[in-house]
């Protein structure tokens, strides 16, 4: 054979696994068809590890024994699969062997040790087996034929990898190998049967890996396996060996796949409801989930990392949104809640997952379920102030709560404490690990620092004392001075703490805060880009269809004053009254469900649903509204809605209405609600504020966007759309409220490595400090008057505590809004940078400055204080304009392409407080008239709005819109013609003038006549 051949590659990983891999080669002879099994290693491995139980068995049953035990293990892998065996085991005539031994957690068990090396680990090449797949060419008398698989691992004579090898040099790829897989093997055949034997199987080649775990014929779905190259899809070039090489010499080494049986792959359970003629029915799915090369790559490197240098490191986990980090989160507790060092101690005798995501709370338990067999393992926080307590101090493994519980967990324990309740959380000489779930959002401000304080609440006591000595600061007592402190060590990074954050768009604070370098030498300390994810296939491109609408509008004053009115707060205003105008969401709204019906509906198989991103819980329901109004008119069906908001909404446009999410969805429930959107009549929902993160959907195809987005909330609002699933080939957003370039720079930090500006300098929190006692607004004496009462034991203020405190405050108040505007918003400005700037330095910068907390807390209870800017009060001017004439036009279309260009480093909190931008006062008129400029420069014709209402009613009478499609242009408009007068005089109320022209001006009625009739044809045709 030539060595260039598959053969040659399949020696090598052979060779490989052999020489250093842990395995032993075996004969294709060695291997079983009708038991799917190596019965020798089987046999071999069950009286090596358990010779009592088999004499015991040889004893009852003689020669006989192997027979028996083989059939025994096969019908319990037939019922509870090979991964349930592996783990835990078969029952024979009563005794239960072990079918695989896991390495042990620790070195103290010598006997553990001596059972881990009795595995046999073992490489196959040429497993030949019968297919049940029928085919032309090569079958036998029954039609069935004879085929090899390339390679087969098995553990203790059990398969549980296949792998199908080609070679770009003889014209092959893993591509072939992935249609083999799909094409030529069979999950009726035992080899391949789901959950039953293989779990795993992966096509090679010296370029790149894929792996799937159950084979489905055409509709086998292969995922990437690759490490990635340069942020992108592939696998980088390696020095003296293939670009593949990771796969056999560390994936499938002997250490590492027993680790992956033992640690990783599970098997995911979904149930859910479906309607059918016979009624409600359970459907259940499952899913063998094999951990990618990212997930797997990152638990190892953190888990090491922890294991080598312990406690006290602050992780970022920067994996793209849709690459799975809920199950690597899962593999990461369990991992850490077993880690131990060198030293065989525990790494963290707790590990608490911080979320606030349900599923993730389910996933996790019953993902650990399998790895564990035992309840108690995982904890969730839903009871009270004494189940965390008790949970902590007794060392649970691991501890599923949400950051909003700590703030009122440490005062409800800080107050049981003093009563005597014998509640306390007993954290001395204990390490935690902390893993949060979407850090930026859960990471911050004092919910964090009560997370820190509670943790590590002997060690910072301990440092009290060793400080208060050093205090020289004689206008606070004693107590004060160590409540002080205790604020300022709680929101340092604590030693008995680890953090491991997961994000997809980190902030600035993010960044800094997670600062633990990874192998790039900075932040963050694992990574999987938007770009690899993308390429790979692992999630959708959702700017690959990208279409951008701009409303021209025209504004008219409609009163006879020209008031001054603030500039600012008057554009505010005005877009406020266009995004809401009747005529506007009309319009939209139009757009939207014509586009859903001609390009969505079909897709995923008629599944496809989208989602109405709105500006406003208003907003939210003025647009559903309309939209179940224009599905009535048209007389449409199969597109049903439901809308998201909270709380209850009043239109101030018709008096004494009542809305709730509730009443506007037929009664389903809040939390039926995503239960609800997955069946199949549902297909459109409309959100405020909600659905927006964390919302897994993987049928939703199409976004329509009417609400300004911005940096990370677009990305994560936009990347509702990223999930893959059968049939889904592309993705639409339809973008009314955003510039295609905005959308650009917000995705862009995230797409390939996300960089940071310079970092702000600590030096400028004195600044502050300094410019803001200048004011004399507030005094040196205020702030002390304050925190003497403020720390005063703070967490059962009495009556006159909070009365002492609030007349100190009121009192700067009253000095404050006897200050002109400009200069109160200008105070507020760098009181909420000082505020900021403190919140996040004091968590990387160990101050210790009493003179700083004390003034931090003064500041942050001050602005709480405060009257909103403006007084508060919202400036509305419907009444004094109104809309002359609209147009809604798409801009762009097509894709926003982010492999071009640079992104703009990520920027920290800002380091000086600065005044807002005056807002100045114009007359009503001239704002009016630079609107008009700026959105219609391209009319002549007040009355615009006429003819884009008659070219919309004609796009819309279905009669028109068949004439359109079924015949060429010059019989269209023909037949337009006649149609234009009857569309005319349904406008002509209200356009009188126009009206008027149009039916006595021939020559403006023929040139009205041509620009309609060619609108209408292209737009029904799809020609834009």
């Amino acid at each position: 054979m030539s060595g260039h051949d598959e053969a040659a590659f399949e020696t090598a990983i052979e060779t490989g696994l052999t020489s250093v891999g842990g395995y032993e080669k075996r004969s294709p002879k060695d291997y079983d068809e009708s038991l799917a099994l190596f019965p020798e290693d089987v046999a071999g491995f069950l009286r090596d590890s358990q010779p009592a139980k088999w004499e015991a068995l040889e004893a009852l049953l003689g020669p006989k024994t192997a027979t028996t035990v083989l059939d025994s293990l096969s019908k319990e892998l037939e019922i509870k699969g090979t991964l349930h065996v592996l783990r835990h085991g078969f029952k024979c005539y009563g005794k239960t062997f072990r079918m695989a031994w896991f390495r042990p957690n620790t070195r103290m068990n010598p006997e553990a040790a001596e059972n881990y090396a009795r595995n046999r680990l073992t490489i196959t090449r040429q497993v030949a087996f019968t297919s049940a797949m029928k085919k032309a060419g090569g079958a036998n008398a029954n039609g069935h034929r004879r085929c090899i698989i390339d390679v087969t691992l098995a553990v203790n004579g059990i398969p549980v990898v296949t792998s199908e090898l080609k070679n770009p040099l003889t014209g092959q790829r893993a591509a072939d190998a992935m249609r083999q897989f799909a094409v030529d093997r069979d999950e009726r055949d035992l080899l391949f049967a789901f959950k039953k034997r293989a779990l795993v199987h992966f096509a090679v080649d010296p370029d790149e890996v894929w792996m799937t775990t159950r084979l489905r014929g055409k509709e086998t779905h292969f995922l990437p396996f690759n490490r990635g190259n340069n942020h992108g899809a592939g696998n980088p070039p390696v020095e003296g060996n293939w670009k593949t090489h990771y796969l056999w010499d560390e994936v499938l080494q002997a250490d590492s796949l027993l680790e992956i049986l033992q640690r990783f792959m599970h098997l995911e359970v979904k149930e859910k409801q479906v309607k059918s003629h016979q009624g409600l029915r359970t459907v259940r799915k499952e899913t063998m989930i094999f951990p990618r090369y990212h997930q797997l790559d990152a638990v190892r490197a953190l888990c090491a990392h922890a294991k080598a240098h312990g406690s006290g490191r602050n992780y970022l986990v920067q994996h793209s949104a849709g690459s799975g980090k809920s199950n690597s989160i899962a593999w990461l507790a369990h991992r850490l809640a077993s880690l131990h060092d060198a030293q065989d101690e525990k790494v963290f005798h707790s590990v608490i997952v911080v979320t606030d995501r349900r599923v993730l709370d389910q996933q996790l338990q019953a993902t650990i379920y399998q790895f564990e067999h035992k309840i108690g393992v995982v904890e969730k926080i839903d009871e009270d102030t004494q189940q965390l307590a008790r949970a902590l101090s007794q060392g649970t493994p691991i501890v599923i709560t949400t950051i909003q519980k700590f703030p009122f967990i440490s005062q409800a324990l800080s107050t049981l404490e003093k009563k005597g309740g014998g509640v306390t959380i007993d954290t001395a000489g204990k390490r935690f690990a902390v893993i949060v779930d979407e850090a930026h959002s859960s990471q911050s401000g004092e919910t964090a620092t009560a997370l820190r304080g509670m943790l590590n609440k002997h060690g910072i006591e301990a440092a009290i004392a060793a400080q208060l000595s050093e205090e020289e600061d004689d206008d606070l007592s004693d107590e004060a001075k160590a409540a002080v402190l205790r604020d300022a060590l709680r929101r340092a990074r604590q030693p008995n703490l680890s953090f491991f954050a997961f994000t997809a768009t980190p902030k600035f604070k993010t960044k800094a805060l997670f600062d633990e370098p990874g192998p790039s030498g900075t932040s963050p300390f694992h990574e999987y880009s938007m770009r690899q994810a993308i390429e790979e296939g692992f999630i959708m491109d959702v700017l690959a269809n990208y279409t951008t609408y701009k409303r021209f509008f025209g504004l008219i004053k409609q009163i006879e004053d020209d008031p001054d009115v603030p500039r600012k707060k008057a554009a505010k205003a005005l877009t406020r009254y266009l995004e809401l105008h009747p005529v506007n969401i009309e319009q939209v709204v139009s757009v939207i469900v014509e586009h859903f019906r001609l390009y969505v509906m079909a897709e995923l198989g008629g599944r496809a649903k989208a989602m109405v991103v709105t500006g406003s819980r208003l907003a939210a329901v003025k647009y559903k509204l309309a939209f179940d109004r224009y599905i009535k008119d048209q007389g449409y069906t199969g597109i049903r809605s439901l809308v998201a908001f909270s709380g209850t909404v009043e239109d101030p446009d018709d008096p004494g209405s009542c809305y709730t999410e509730v009443s506007m969805n037929g009664g389903i429930s809040e939390s039926e609600l995503p239960e609800a959107f997955e069946r199949d009549d549902y297909r459109v929902l409309l959100v405020a504020e909600k659905y927006q993160t964390g919302f897994d959907q993987p049928l939703l195809q199409t976004m329509y966007v009417v609400k300004r987005l911005a940096g990370v909330q677009a990305v994560q609002t936009l990347s509702r759309l990223n999930r893959i699933a059968p049939g889904k080939s592309r993705t639409f957003v339809l973008d009314f409220a955003n510039e295609e370039d905005e959308i650009y720079q917000a995705f862009k930090p995230y797409y390939e490595s996300t960089s940071v500006g310079e970092n702000a300098d600590p030096q400028r929190l004195s600044e502050l400090q300094y410019r803001l006692l200048e004011w004399a607004i507030f005094t040196p004496e205020d702030v002390t008057a304050f925190a003497q009462v403020w720390y005063r034991g703070k967490r059962d203020h009495t009556a006159s505590d909070h009365k002492a405190m609030n007349a100190v405050l009121d009192t700067v108040v009253q000095r404050l809004r006897e200050r002109e505007e400009e200069e109160r918003e200008e105070f507020r400005g760098q009181l909420t940078a000082y505020r900021n700037l403190y919140a996040f330095l004091s968590q990387i910068i160990p101050y210790q400055d009493s003179d700083l907390e004390r003034l931090y807390t003064f500041v942050r209870n001050l602005l709480a204080k405060l009257p909103p800017p403006g007084d508060g009060q919202k400036f509305v001017m419907d009444d004094e304009v109104a809309l002359r004439f609209f147009r809604l036009q798409q801009m762009t279309e097509g894709s926003i392409d982010l492999s071009e260009g640079d992104a703009y480093p990520l920027k920290g909190p800002t380091d000086v407080g600065t005044a807002g931008v005056k807002d100045e006062a114009v007359a009503l008129s001239s704002l009016i008239e630079s609107l008009n400029e700026r959105f219609g420069t391209d009319f002549t014709e007040a009355d615009q709005l006429f003819f884009d209402q008659i070219r919309a009613s004609a796009e819309n009478d279905e009669n028109i819109a068949e004439a359109a499609r079924a015949n060429n242009y010059a019989n269209f408009a023909a037949y337009f013609d006649r149609m234009l007068d009857e569309l005319f005089i349904a406008r002509m109320e209200g356009n009188e003038e126009i009206f008027s022209r149009v039916m006595t001006d021939t020559e403006f009625r023929s040139a009205a006549h041509e620009h309609l009739a060619q609108e209408v044809f292209r737009r029904v045709r799809g020609q834009e």
